[in-house]
């Protein structure tokens, strides 16, 4: 492999189609498509101020770097990567990727960032200005993970989360199989439309939460005092260990809670209707 060692590019495709090389501590300044084509490629230490760096990488490291925000959309159509300890305050990062992993990674700027990727692994990464973060994209494993931003994990597939803070109104829209473990999640109209949605020990909290869903799976979980007019339309097995505000027209299934100040069943209720509710008070 091939070591470049404090060196400055600028322009476009200043590395245009390189194979097997290490940079160290290299700036890639204002220009376009720096790395693309590129393979096996190492990045210690570098800052990445042009935009469209990656794209159709194939198999590459990046660890202790700095993405600018000129540095936009740097990531995609790419495979194999793994990013550590580094900043990315670049707009509109992973696309079109498969096989990537971040660890110690902050976003502040997250919008529309990781759509249509396959194969992410997160461990210890921080997002903010995430509206549509994680579009269509699968197989998805998070632990260690903080967002602010609406609209996230719309028609995600394959998903398993633990340890996270989510602040989103209207997440996980249309997922399938995702599971939810030891998190807290803050957003109005949770989980619609959803099949195969499971939290296990979460907080959850805000306005008309997992409506229209399709096994729903609820387990040792605590609402919030936003959490109204919940599970209408859903096929949902519930264990909540506090009280919730109201429960409305839930399809089929089972719910138990500590107490439920409302229960609505009216002719809206669709077939079979025959949801078990029950409280301990």
């Amino acid at each position: 492999m091939t070591t470049l060692k404090d060196k400055e590019f600028g322009g476009e495709r200043a590395l245009f189609a390189v194979k097997d090389l290490r940079l160290e501590n290299c700036v890639f300044h204002a220009g376009e498509s720096a790395l693309k084509c590129t393979a096996n490629i190492d990045a210690v230490g570098c800052k990445f101020e042009g935009k469209y760096p990656y794209w159709h990488t194939n198999g590459f490291n990046i660890e202790n770097c700095h993405f600018d925000p000129t540095a936009r959309a740097a990531l995609w159509y790419s495979r194999d990567l793994v990013m550590r300890d580094t900043q990315v305050d670049a707009p509109k990062m992973f696309r079109e990727m498969d096989n990537m992993e971040l660890e110690n990674v902050n976003i502040p700027d997250a919008l529309e960032t990781l759509w249509s990727c396959r194969g992410v692994k997160l461990r210890n990464v921080r997002v903010n200005k995430a509206d549509y973060i994680f579009m269509h994209s699968s197989d998805i494993d998070i632990d260690g993970y903080e967002q602010e931003g609406n609209y996230s994990f719309q028609y995600c597939r394959n998903v398993v989360i633990r340890n996270a803070k989510i602040n989103s109104r209207d997440a996980f829209w249309e997922t399938e199989n995702v599971t939810v473990y030891d998190s807290e999640i803050e957003g109005e109209y949770l989980g619609w439309h959803s099949k195969n949605l499971k939290f296990v020990r979460c907080k959850l909290n805000g306005i008309q939460p997992l409506c229209y869903a399709e096994n729903l799976i609820l387990e040792d979980c605590e609402f919030g005092p936003d959490c109204d007019v919940a599970f209408e339309d859903s096929i949902v097995s519930a264990d909540i260990r506090n009280s919730i505000v109201s429960v409305k027209n839930p399809r089929s299934g089972h719910i138990k809670a500590l107490s439920i100040g409302e229960i609505i069943i009216d002719k809206n209720v669709l077939a079979p209707a025959d949801c078990v509710i029950e409280t301990e008070v």
